[in-house]
């Protein structure tokens, strides 16, 4: 019998190879994404301390009600907005953008898109 392989497996092993030579600091955090069915979720980290600095998602209070008549191309680019937008609150002017394992297309480029029109660096 044909067994599919574990697509989410193999996403996990390729974010384990990339996440070799990705870190972040205070200074320049790791902008991790992570990409569901139906929501995305951006967090910014600091590998050192080992704690997240700044996160957005589509199921935040603040976003949940325009994510909701958008579609998800359109909510991720606004969680990568909103993300951007705490980040530069807190001090935070450029990151590493760390793509979990997800080709750089589709959603996963939309919210590195709405992190650069609020103004951060990669």
């Amino acid at each position: 019998m044909i067994q599919k392989p574990d697509r989410n497996k193999i996403r996990k092993a390729r974010h384990m190879r990339t996440r070799k030579n990705i870190h972040g600091t205070a200074e320049r955090p790791r902008m991790n994404i992570y990409r569901s069915t139906n929501h995305i979720y951006a967090q910014l980290i600091d590998d050192v301390q080992g704690h997240t600095l700044v996160s957005a998602s589509t199921v935040d209070a603040e976003l949940r009600e325009q994510c909701a008549a958008a579609t998800k191309s359109e909510a991720a680019r606004l969680v990568g907005l909103a993300a951007g937008r705490k980040a530069l609150a807190a001090g935070i002017k450029e990151v590493v953008f760390d793509r979990g394992g997800y080709l750089y297309t589709g959603r996963v480029a939309k919210v590195a898109e709405g992190a650069r029109e609020a103004g951060l660096d990669f």
